[in-house]
């Protein structure tokens, strides 16, 4: 599936049920919810929650379709401001190369960052 043949399948999806005339501002609220779930199903498969289902595969199961439904969000908000996610995203990775253009540095960045993380838990 292409990305832009997603995001008009969704917004025709949309429109069909009238789920279309939303405010963009609802929208968000509702990405936000959705990114809440992803979240809690993250630190459980991290360990700081316990896992429900007790089982890490049901919870990857779980975790699959919040991240779907967060991504129906996005696509949802992109529509509804007229943004084409296919061209955006391949802005975005245009952007990411252009920050980053060297990979043999985020060995060094990674060993920093953790750096940092211990230091900052050692302080706690």
């Amino acid at each position: 599936m292409r990305i832009r043949d997603y995001q008009n399948w969704l917004e025709e999806w949309d429109k069909a049920r009238a789920w279309d005339r939303v405010l963009v501002s609802h929208t968000l609220l509702h990405a936000l919810e959705e990114l809440g779930e992803v979240s809690k199903l993250v630190q459980m498969l991290e360990g700081y929650r316990p896992l429900d289902p007790p089982d890490a595969e049901a919870v990857r199961d779980l975790l699959a379709l919040e991240l779907s439904d967060l991504q129906v969000m996005l696509f949802k908000v992109a529509y509804q401001c007229g943004i084409d996610m296919e061209d955006a995203l391949r802005q975005g990775q245009a952007k990411a190369d252009a920050r980053f253009p060297d990979p043999s540095t985020g060995r060094a960045a990674q060993i920093a960052y953790r750096e940092r993380l211990r230091a900052r838990v050692d302080k706690t």
